[in-house]
């Protein structure tokens, strides 16, 4: 039976705005109160599915979340219609408006971790919402986003969803973010990576100094527990402090692995050695060949990774073994890296190929090609069983592309996220989607 990694990018949603609110991600604050292009965003995130689609990679796409999220600011005692809460946040607490606003949903190789049926003990595809809970404006995502995972994944017989662990600081969870799994083809028994920044518990772990650790050891060990993960297929390792000091504020700004490769910064992990010697160990065991390709920081520093998001690139198997890398056009930008990318693709390793992407709108917010995307490994049944209205298709593409030139504002500033009639605009916009998507009920403005 044949098997695939399917991606499913997130759909950048109508509020898409640089509000500066995420505290350890460089690009997030660096851009804060500039001027955003939602439509333009969109249109990008799309060209990439499309593109991607056309490759031949089997492709879906995950809806964003509601924006404004009134009923989170109703909960902070902001009181009266929906119009008034907004005019009274606005007037009283303009950083919670903004918040509550929020579209990095889109990010969603933060929206949950994923273990295919090959892994499981019960042969079911498991996935667990994450809880963000290190950033408020995050924390806010994981009921819609368990809602629109059910909707696509909703045969039980095949799917397993678990709701997000407790949101406090000791199970600080990320999701795919900081997840990453190896194995010889998609559809047979693999090993699972978890990437902690620190431990909640056990203090000889070290802890960065300048900026939040968001996942923690022990939130991994939950999520390997709750999707009945084998130990002898699950590898945990530590983030190095020091980078994350420097603006790593997930693993996979760092690091990005497929199949059998491991595309990883030299300066990206503590104990490197132990660690690749035990994937190596246990994807032998599994009938696979662990590779990996370090990038020396004499070639490109950890600013320059940062900066390119070199490794939040999509890493990708093509059918004759080699793989695609795809990366934003910062890594053109940045000489070093673009110096480096070219010496890798002619080198005749298992990277063969790099492909450029315009993602900007993103990047200005900190994320990049592979923040977008959540990867779900399924068989043939599996896919089969996935519901069809959001797996991308030339006709599905060409609904989105004119759903975005629809209801899409072309421009966004904070002042604009006051105006009640934003709210108005992107419920009517989610209706319609959740219809094109055939997803059901699944925003709150639709159940309550």
């Amino acid at each position: 039976m044949k098997s695939y990694e399917v991606n499913f990018d997130g759909l950048v949603g109508p509020t898409h705005n640089y509000g500066g609110l995420s505290y350890g991600n460089v690009a997030s604050q660096s851009n804060s109160q500039q001027s955003s292009n939602p439509k333009e965003a969109a249109l990008q995130g799309l060209a990439k599915m499309k593109a991607l689609m056309d490759m031949g990679f089997q492709q879906g796409v995950l809806a964003p979340q509601e924006r404004p999220d009134v009923a989170a600011l109703r909960r902070l005692g902001f009181a009266g219609s929906d119009a008034q809460v907004i005019q009274q946040a606005a007037k009283e607490a303009m950083p919670l408006l903004v918040a509550s606003c929020s579209a990095s949903s889109m990010w969603v190789a933060n929206a949950a971790t994923v273990s295919p049926s090959a892994d499981t003990a019960d042969g079911r595809v498991h996935f667990t919402a994450a809880n963000l809970n290190c950033k408020y404006h995050r924390s806010i995502e994981h009921p819609t986003t368990s809602r629109v995972l059910g909707a696509m994944f909703a045969n039980q017989q095949h799917f397993a969803h678990h709701a997000a662990l407790p949101a406090v600081a000791q199970f600080g969870d990320e999701g795919a973010a900081n997840h990453t799994r190896f194995c010889r083809t998609y559809g047979e028994a693999g090993v699972e990576f978890f990437v902690f920044g620190r431990s909640a518990f056990d203090a000889r772990f070290p802890a960065p100094q300048k900026y939040p650790a968001r996942q923690t050891l022990e939130a991994s060990q939950a999520v390997a527990r709750l999707h009945g993960l084998r130990e002898e297929g699950v590898v945990y390792a530590q983030q190095n402090p020091s980078v994350i000091d420097q603006g790593v504020f997930h693993n996979d700004v760092i690091a990005v692995g497929n199949g059998e490769v491991l595309f990883y910064h030299e300066d990206a992990f503590l104990e490197t050695d132990r660690m690749l010697a035990e994937l190596s160990s246990k994807l032998a065991k599994v009938g696979g060949k662990f590779q990996s390709v370090c990038v020396p920081r004499s070639a490109v520093t950890v600013d320059d990774a940062v900066r390119s998001y070199l490794f939040n690139s999509q890493l990708l198997s093509r059918p004759d073994g080699s793989m695609l890398l795809i990366v934003p056009q910062e890594c053109r930008g940045n000489e070093r890296v673009w110096q480096y990318l070219q010496g890798l693709t002619g080198s005749g390793g298992v990277i063969g190929e790099v492909k450029v992407f315009d993602l900007k709108q993103s990047m200005q917010n900190g994320g990049g090609p592979a923040c977008l995307r959540l990867r779900v490994a399924l068989n043939e049944t599996e896919l089969a069983a996935v519901n069809p209205g959001v797996i991308m298709t030339a006709p599905l593409y060409d609904s989105l592309t004119q759903w975005v030139e629809r209801h899409y504002r072309d421009r966004m500033t904070e002042n604009d996220l006051a105006d009640p009639q934003l709210l108005l605009e992107c419920r009517a916009a989610l209706d319609e989607l959740t219809q094109i998507l055939k997803l059901g009920a699944v925003y709150p403005f639709q159940i309550n």
